[in-house]
């Protein structure tokens, strides 16, 4: 079955946790689906490019790995993929960020209120595209354990946001904090995806614990590697601006080492203390980056879990959703600059 087959098969079973709605309430769920990209911004239907739902696969290969039926992690996989969008509403609120995916935000369109209520709803409907896992045939033991298991992601996941912001302008903050905040915004959800997949896959305690722990590291290496792209990354390649998270002052791995590490680093915190970041400003502090050797360092960084990602791997038998697995992880790592 090809990716792109998949990714339908992900996006059907979202499909299929969506309620009947009446006509009075049919637009809050439509606003819903312009999230995921079903709806433009008349809500009128469309199809924009889901990506590669890396979450949600990885949820139906982690069953796979474990000997398990892929169809009956497919709810699994829905609301993995629903609870991250859900995030994601709420994260251009909190972020005041306009756009998304090159489309206007939720509560860009509708207003602050309504993007709140919106995200509620998709927090809600990821719930009961869960509950859809007894119709696949596990047990309710199961269910009960999973369910358990993804509330107490989606609370680290907040608990992530609430760092994110709490360390907004704070030059202060260590790596070490830096480090805690993205392993519950990014990594545990990815942690999430494998590990309850392996789990609904009949998985042993040792096994599902190998992949959490992969999907951990996975997402650290994911972020750390991000935080490269946000500022040496090719334009064409990421579709952002180069250096664009030194114009948004964004408090990445690479300008936390440079705080710490650069012999200009009193010249850094001044460039980015201030409101704005312009074009002779963003040069100097590449130029302090590239003087400390931040780069470089977070590039060491990412690899580090890279490395942890695949050690967990290593546990597992060799089959074809492990190599699958393990093909997806070099892939991430080596994501063009």
């Amino acid at each position: 079955m090809s990716q792109a087959d998949i990714r339908t098969l992900i996006q059907a079973e979202m499909r299929a946790a969506f309620p009947e709605a009446e006509a009075r309430v049919a637009e809050f769920y439509a606003m819903q689906q312009y999230q995921l990209g079903w709806r433009d911004e008349t809500l009128a239907p469309a199809n924009v490019d889901p990506g590669k739902l890396l979450r949600p696969y990885l949820t139906l290969l982690a069953c796979q790995a474990a000997g398990g039926d892929a169809r009956q992690a497919l709810p699994l996989a829905a609301a993995i993929q629903l609870i991250h969008d859900f995030s994601l509403i709420h994260d251009d609120i909190e972020d005041n960020s306009d756009t998304r995916r090159g489309r206007p935000t939720v509560w860009k369109l509708w207003g602050l209120a309504q993007g709140i209520n919106t995200g509620d709803g998709m927090f809600t409907v990821a719930h009961l595209a869960l509950h859809r896992l007894s119709a696949a045939g596990l047990p309710a033991e199961l269910v009960l354990e999973v369910l358990k298991r993804f509330d107490q992601t989606i609370l680290t996941i907040c608990e992530g946001q609430f760092l994110d912001l709490r360390f907004e302008g704070n030059l202060a903050i260590s790596e070490a904090d830096y480090l805690a905040m993205i392993s519950r915004k990014t990594a545990a959800l990815i942690a999430a995806a494998a590990g309850l997949g392996a789990l609904v896959g009949g998985a042993s305690a040792s096994a599902a614990r190998a992949m959490f722990d992969y999907g951990q590291n996975l997402g650290l290496a994911f972020q750390v590697q991000d935080d490269v792209l946000g500022i040496w990354g090719d334009p064409e390649v990421t579709g952002k601006p180069f250096a664009a998270d030194i114009y948004r002052r964004k408090l990445s791995l690479p300008v936390i080492h440079a705080l710490g590490a650069a012999e200009a680093r009193g010249q850094l915190a001044q460039l980015y203390g201030q409101p704005e970041v312009g074009d002779a400003a963003a040069r100097q502090i590449l130029d302090i980056l590239g003087q400390a050797g931040s780069r470089e360092y977070t590039e060491d960084v990412a690899a580090h879990y890279h490395r942890q990602a695949l050690s967990a791997l290593g546990s597992l038998p060799d089959s074809a959703p492990v190599a699958e697995i393990r093909a997806i992880t070099q892939r991430l790592l080596g994501r063009a600059f």
